[in-house]
């Protein structure tokens, strides 16, 4: 199974709800980080203030993206609060049975201790 990237950026105070919708779906890893949007310069100059954001960059397997991607897509029409944008990129290439194992939550890599 091919591995993808999900990003996923979402507002701050949600990063919580979808860090658990992104970890049910066989994520090991999700790296989480604070984000401006574009358009924190015109609101600086109206005097008004943008929310804070969270990008999320997870390794996902190319089934669970798509339908990762559908649900998050579902979740993101339940309210102004629960906006979102979320798309995969391609992983080219991994070095290793082990870390391709990990990344893409495959139990047959992990090796048994004696």
């Amino acid at each position: 199974m091919k591995l993808k990237v999900l990003f996923v950026i979402v507002h701050d105070d949600k990063a919580d709800f979808y860090s658990s919708v992104i970890q049910s779906h066989q994520v090991n890893i999700q790296l989480r980080m604070p984000a401006q949007g574009t358009t924190h310069l015109i609101l600086n100059y109206l005097g008004l203030v943008e929310r804070p954001k969270t990008i999320f960059f997870c390794p996902v397997r190319e089934d669970e993206a798509k339908t990762l991607i559908n649900l998050l897509g579902e979740l993101f029409q339940k309210g102004k609060d629960y906006k979102g944008v979320a798309f995969t990129v391609p992983m080219s290439s991994i070095i290793g049975t082990l870390s391709y194992g990990f990344l893409g939550n495959d139990h047959r890599t992990v090796k048994e201790e004696a």
